[in-house]
């Protein structure tokens, strides 16, 4: 069974009235999760644009639905402590009656880092912090009060780094989440993960393969999308679609759906689309059928 979300930008003008209407219609629609990016402010240079603190909506998230899952993808450890991390995550979970899916990273953004004052290590340092950060969310969430629902709390980790991301992937997530790769990087980086969890004894079966990708329908909805990403915005409406395809996934349901076959085919059980027209609900209409398409 391939499974289907919806993945919100949620530095790029999320609203909590957007925010409320996406659980909504999320989990009306029938898709399996709902997930949101973490970051401070917007990652596509627009300032003042609304930013709405990852945790506070996912608690909400929480309340606002009651079926689906949903979580942080990621929550960079640079801007945790990983023990007062867990203890939001199980409390969330709670909430949500064991629906939370801790996505984790390792954290990129330099400038934001910068500007917000929070320390980014080199990538090595990052890593060693990512790491001892993983096994201090699981103590914690191991001793409990508040403890998860589920037992243990799911835990995603998201990246392609083959040296140190994949074998962390192999050591301690139940999914792994890549973004947008090509075909044959996905099954070069597939294989990487089975040697790394033949290292650390683990079955390669037991973690899902999940992909993040984002999506233009037509050019109505491609004018919506070049409003979310003003780089976007030079270039005919028009010709988008046709200029994105092949690093996004293009065109109508079906179409869409085609695109991901070779994907679920090589072991990808879960796509996270990109929906940064947060508004349009025939958009999110389209993604609905693609959901059923590919069940």
């Amino acid at each position: 069974m391939t499974r289907v979300g919806v993945m919100i930008e949620g530095q790029e003008g999320l609203t909590w009235e957007l925010w409320r209407n996406l659980c909504r219609n999320v989990e009306a629609a029938g898709f399996d999760s709902l997930w949101r990016s973490e970051h401070l402010f917007s990652v596509m240079g627009v300032e003042g644009r609304e930013c709405l603190e990852c945790w506070t909506s996912l608690a909400l998230a929480a309340e606002w639905t009651s079926r689906i899952e949903f979580g942080p993808l990621v929550s960079p450890l640079t801007y945790h402590r990983p023990a007062v991390l867990a203890r939001q995550a199980a409390s969330v979970d709670q909430l949500a009656g064991g629906r939370l899916v801790l996505g984790l990273g390792a954290g990129w953004y330099e400038e934001e880092h910068r500007r917000m004052g929070i320390e980014l290590p080199p990538l090595r340092g990052r890593f060693d912090q990512f790491e001892a950060g993983i096994h201090k969310i699981k103590e914690v969430l191991a001793a409990g009060h508040p403890d998860p629902v589920r037992q243990p709390l799911p835990i995603l980790i998201g990246g392609s780094g083959e040296k140190r991301l994949l074998k962390l992937v192999a050591e301690h997530a139940v999914e792994w989440n890549s973004h947008s790769l090509q075909l044959d990087d996905f099954k070069r980086k597939q294989e990487v993960l089975a040697q790394h969890c033949a290292a650390a004894g683990r079955d390669p079966k037991e973690i899902a393969h999940s992909m993040m990708w984002a999506y233009v329908v037509d050019r109505r909805h491609a004018e919506r999308v070049q409003r979310a990403i003003p780089r976007l915005a030079d270039m005919d409406a028009g010709s988008l679609v046709d200029a994105l395809r092949g690093r996004w996934f293009t065109g109508g349901a079906d179409e869409i759906a085609e695109q991901m076959r070779p994907f679920i085919d090589a072991g990808v059980s879960r796509f996270m689309l990109q929906h940064f027209a947060m508004d349009d609900d025939q958009a999110l209409g389209v993604l609905a059928d693609v959901a059923r398409l590919v069940a």
